[in-house]
């Protein structure tokens, strides 16, 4: 079956050679191509460029045509670092915080990830499968194509290991491209609160089980000041480094600490959060492999420092934006509203925060070959907008949904 998508006003983000990772200045920049056409097969994109290059329709039989009606086509964003699997709502603690009280405060009183833990211990499997399959249709809807989901609210075997099987069933049973991250070291169970290493022995220990059974694609550690520090996090990446599990590292949200650097000099994938950085990190950034992810969701809603993006760019650094979609500090899964403050709060340009929430975002799940860009031979994850007058008016209408339509592997999801 051959899908064609003809009259697209511009066509965002093609790529005739396709690049692991836009870095530095070269993020201001973004190829398009106006009245445009894409032609898909099997799922994949097979051809691309401008309605006077068509070469029309052969065979009318095995043919779709999807007029977009002189709006734009995106690839679709790719969502590297969400919890996406989750209980129940916390805006109590929203509330709090309103109140006065800080992140760090509430923690300390019972809230926080411990709360999450609570909720979802005392939730049946299928329970969490159908809140977090409702949950990920709503995100397709705007415009999401490809996410990481993490475990982290269990902390014991049995509901970790939960919340993995969870992640897999949605692998398993939807369309969307999803990567898992084994998150155990999130926070300290209570019952483990003055037995640190041996809380660390515990996540350690799951790390075969894990593999052999293909649960996560990645693991992570929340590498902060009151949770795990920079030796926690070396053990853990050098064990899962012996199963050759990659890591995507919570780093620097409060404080920088080191764990820019322990990561990255293990392999980390991606570092996330960052919003504060030092000299030592910048370093450690520079020259490796690792992606530095920035979740701007999260500082809007906690009311903290975001992490410096512009300092990165000139620096000559790849930057990837994420939503960390939350019950607790980021309860929206929203790419839009992160594209928006990227632009509004990071000072980021349209194509800074195309380049950041796409291609960049690709690399920073694995999936570069795969997703972030119009290519042939890349997935057909697309979304078709209402008619704008440019492609800077979709960070510029935060809030408002000009997303019409969104393809995953070549089809409209309904």
């Amino acid at each position: 079956m051959k899908t064609v998508i003809k009259n697209i006003a511009e066509l965002i983000q093609t790529e005739d050679t396709p690049r692991k990772w836009v870095a530095g200045s070269d993020m201001k920049s973004i190829s398009t191509i106006k009245d445009a056409f894409v032609e898909i097969e099997n799922g994949l994109i097979t051809s691309f460029g401008s309605m006077d290059q068509w070469n029309g329709i052969e065979d009318w039989n095995n043919t779709e045509v999807i007029d977009a009606e002189g709006g734009m086509v995106f690839p679709t964003y790719c969502d590297s670092h969400t919890h996406l699997v989750f209980a129940a709502s916390r805006e109590g603690e929203f509330v709090d915080r309103i109140n006065g009280l800080s992140y760090q405060e509430i923690a300390k009183k019972g809230g926080g990830i411990l709360n999450s833990v609570e909720k979802l211990q005392n939730t049946s499997e299928d329970e969490l499968y159908e809140g977090a399959l409702i949950r990920l249709n709503e995100l397709v809807q705007m415009g999401t194509g490809a996410i990481e989901i993490k475990s982290g609210y269990g902390l014991t075997v049995e509901s970790e290991l939960k919340m993995l099987r969870v992640i897999k069933r949605l692998k398993e049973n939807t369309d969307v491209t999803i990567k898992a991250t084994f998150l155990g070291a999130h926070a300290l169970p209570k019952e483990y609160k003055d037995n640190k290493e041996g809380y660390m022995d515990l996540v350690i220990n799951e790390i075969p089980k894990v593999a052999e059974e293909k649960l996560a694609d990645y693991v992570d550690i929340f590498c902060e000041e009151g949770y795990f520090t920079v030796t926690d996090t070396e053990r853990l990446l050098k064990a899962a480094n012996k199963f050759g599990i990659k890591a995507k590292t919570h780093v620097n949200q409060f404080n920088a600490i080191g764990g820019v650097k322990a990561s990255v000099d293990l392999g980390a994938l991606s570092v996330d959060h960052l919003e504060e950085m030092n000299e030592k990190d910048f370093d450690a950034l520079s020259g490796s492999d690792c992606m530095p992810t920035i979740l701007p969701a999260c500082s809007f809603f906690l009311g903290i420092p975001y992490g410096p993006a512009k300092e990165m760019m000139e620096r000559g650094l790849p930057v990837a934006l994420a939503t960390d979609y939350n019950p607790g500090s980021s309860p929206s899964g929203s790419m839009n509203f992160v594209a928006s403050l990227g632009c509004i709060q990071l000072q980021m340009t349209p194509e800074e925060v195309i380049n950041a929430t796409t291609i960049n975002t690709a690399y920073a799940m694995g999936l570069e070959k795969e997703l972030g860009s119009i290519a042939i031979g890349k997935k057909a994850n697309l979304f078709i907008t209402k008619p704008i007058p440019s492609y800077a008016y979709l960070p510029y209408s935060f809030g408002n949904n000009v997303i019409d339509r969104v393809m995953i592997n070549g089809k409209i999801k309904k």
